[in-house]
């Protein structure tokens, strides 16, 4: 097709670029990029002003009058045409412009319905964190929801998969963003609900050549969120996190299975609760990998606490299914588990260590014939 755009030329943007209108550089590659005629322009600043008026005045309802005269007083303040307030934000992905706040106002507002669950010192403090996240499934619905209560200042996102049309019972997207990377797709969602976060991608996923940047790069990472499928990869991740403090969380999207693993509070905490302990020390085990790695999973996952179901899907790999079961339920119950517990230790609450189960089966005392 003579239209057609190749997934490897999607691949390559992810981030937005913003527009500042009190930048005479940025106004003009505004009017060349408006000149094209190729890009649709959204304009919402005038709702948005509304409601952060309406906002700073809680007390009492504006009429549309009063709304009006403090926009003017606004645009007054700000030295500028009411054309030229705020910030212009191209999503190249959608050949889409889009008009919003500015930062501190916009940030302000998005935030508005977070107050008091989270209060405005809480959230002053989550903007200065760095949160990384491996595995995109359970993955992706937390890096959204963490987006969405806006629990981080930067995310770090390591996946070297693509999207395949299977993957879509649990993740939330387009059948469009099929091939696509998946760190792509989640950095993308989250620009789109707040471009004024900073995303970081590791499309590689995690290997030996990217550890350390991906823990430390610009800043230490404060919390790790892992959710691969690779246990290589979990036990490299999680020795590095011990090594550097930094905690571990990991939900295993059957039973609502939640991991603390607090090693900024117990460094010599062993790994996954010391569940591998039997085969040898840390420094060592990824060298029984080869000849143990199935017993070392079977371990980690304690089979005998896993739903009949799952357990089940076990004796069909590699005869009716390529790998184990997931469902949309039980992966956005694990983001909003994750998010939750992430926000409390990003802000220092008292959270212990532990394997704990938010079992919606059992909560219900539902029980299968």
């Amino acid at each position: 097709m003579e239209n057609s755009i190749k997934i490897s030329e999607l691949n390559e943007s992810f981030k937005p670029v913003l527009f500042s209108l009190k930048n005479e550089e940025d106004k003009n590659k505004l009017k060349k990029l408006q000149a094209t005629g190729k890009i649709m322009f959204f304009d919402s600043f005038d709702l948005q002003l509304a409601e952060l008026i309406k906002a700073q005045n809680p007390s009492r309802k504006l009429s549309q009058e009063e709304t009006e005269e403090k926009k003017q007083e606004f645009y007054k303040k700000s030295g500028l045409p009411a054309s030229e307030n705020g910030v212009w934000v191209y999503y190249s992905w959608r050949n889409t412009m889009v008009r919003i706040l500015e930062e501190k106002e916009f940030v302000k507002l998005r935030t508005l319905r977070n107050r008091y669950k989270i209060t405005d010192e809480e959230q002053e403090l989550l903007q200065k964190k760095i949160v990384g996240i491996i595995g995109l499934s359970v993955g992706q619905s937390v890096a959204l929801s963490l987006a969405m209560e806006r629990c981080f200042g930067e995310i770090r996102i390591a996946d070297f998969d693509t999207l395949d049309l299977s993957n879509m019972n649990r993740i939330r997207t387009g059948i469009y963003n099929i091939g696509l990377k998946k760190s792509w797709i989640v950095a993308r969602e989250i620009a789109e609900i707040d471009p004024y976060l900073k995303v970081t991608l590791y499309n590689e996923g995690i290997i030996e050549d990217n550890i350390n940047d991906f823990f430390n790069l610009n800043g230490k990472m404060d919390l790790l969120i892992e959710e691969c499928d690779s246990l290589p990869i979990k036990l490299l991740s999680r020795i590095k996190a011990k090594a550097l403090k930094i905690p571990v969380l990991m939900d295993t999207s059957d039973r609502g299975m939640m991991d603390i693993e607090r090693f900024d509070l117990e460094p010599d905490r062993l790994i996954f609760h010391g569940l591998l302990a039997e085969f040898g020390p840390e420094e060592k085990i990824m060298s029984r990998l080869p000849e143990s790695g199935k017993e070392m999973m079977m371990s980690l996952l304690q089979f005998d606490n896993l739903s009949p179901r799952v357990k089940f899907s076990f004796s069909e790999l590699g005869k009716s299914i390529t790998s184990w079961p997931q469902l949309a339920s039980s992966v956005f119950l694990g983001g909003a588990a994750c998010c939750h517990y992430a926000r409390l230790l990003l802000l220092d609450q008292k959270i212990d260590s532990g394997r704990f189960y938010v079992d919606l089966d059992k909560i219900i005392n539902f029980n299968e014939s």
